[in-house]
């Protein structure tokens, strides 16, 4: 668990209390998914039931050393079968606006903007949620 706090400490610019982490896992463990490369993680992905019929993507991150190479999309992968398992029919994520890799990286899976969150961030910063296409919308 500390490597993989520890990766999210350095790459993300939203920081998150330790214990998240660990809450996350606890909560549920079959959406904590982790890639290793000589016993050291370098990327994982954390999803969640968030309710029902909604599965939320909490982050997914990969060292820069180790990008390119489809880990971040095996993860994705691996998450999106998992809520598919628990039957979960929405798929749903937040992304800063101004994180375009991110955004591009959803949308090559076929995540599409749905909604703006002004200043959802700890910084203020905005947010898009993004819902993965062919995901019902909430009010069918």
């Amino acid at each position: 668990m500390f490597q993989v706090i520890e990766l999210a400490s350095s790459l993300l610019t939203e920081h998150y209390d330790p214990t998240l982490f660990t809450y996350f896992y606890e909560a549920y463990p079959c959406g904590m998914l982790v890639c290793e490369h000589s016993h050291h993680i370098i990327g994982f992905a954390i999803g969640l039931p968030y309710t029902e019929h909604i599965g939320r993507i909490v982050m997914i991150a990969v060292h820069p050393s180790h990008q390119r190479r489809r880990i971040g999309s095996t993860l994705l992968k691996e998450l999106l079968k998992e809520f598919r398992d628990k039957q979960l029919s929405i798929i749903e994520l937040e992304v800063k606006t101004t994180n375009q890799q991110a955004i591009f990286f959803y949308k090559k899976h076929h995540f599409e903007i749905i909604e703006l969150f002004p200043h959802f961030y700890q910084n203020g910063e905005d947010a898009y949620l993004m819902r993965l296409k062919g995901s019902p919308h909430i009010d069918d």
